[in-house]
């Protein structure tokens, strides 16, 4: 497996806790890796709740030990948060049933670390969690409305 598709599978599998966790929080994952001409959101979700509802663009960041980037937090400049908001309001005008809703941008915080002996095709998942194709993640921080650009 090419270097690249490794970390796409990385990036995807962290996605996935985080999405499996955000579920299991009352959220409902309207999208996974939404793409515009823009750029692309990693996850989109919202909240269930009737009278309080609430949508989060939401920025998964996976690294293993030893990252240069503070585990992804210095990936989230100015630069990325202002094309995470242009893709936001391309995401609002594409789905306008959407942008009377509060909105925020969450990022959240994956370690990702081999896991010898515990290689399996499928992702077993336990509270924040994950373990598959050889490697176990684990959801270290959850940083609700990490940034604001209205």
């Amino acid at each position: 497996m090419s270097k690249r598709s490794a970390n796409n599978l990385i990036g995807e599998l962290g996605e996935q806790l985080v999405a499996e966790w955000l579920q299991s929080q009352g959220w409902t994952i309207l999208h996974r890796r939404w793409k515009s001409r823009l750029g692309e959101i990693d996850l989109i979700a919202t909240t269930s709740a009737q009278h309080n509802p609430l949508l989060a663009f939401v920025e998964v960041k996976t690294r293993s030990r030893n990252n240069w980037d503070e585990n992804g937090l210095l990936a989230i400049n100015t630069s990325k948060q202002n094309k995470l908001y242009r893709t936001a309001q391309s995401f609002l005008s594409q789905y306008p049933h959407f942008a009377e809703i509060p909105c925020r941008f969450d990022v959240a915080i994956i370690s990702c670390q081999p896991a010898p002996n515990t290689y399996s095709t499928t992702p077993q998942i336990k509270g924040k969690t994950l373990s598959a194709q050889g490697y176990q993640f684990t959801l270290k921080s959850y940083l609700e409305s990490a940034f604001d650009l209205s």
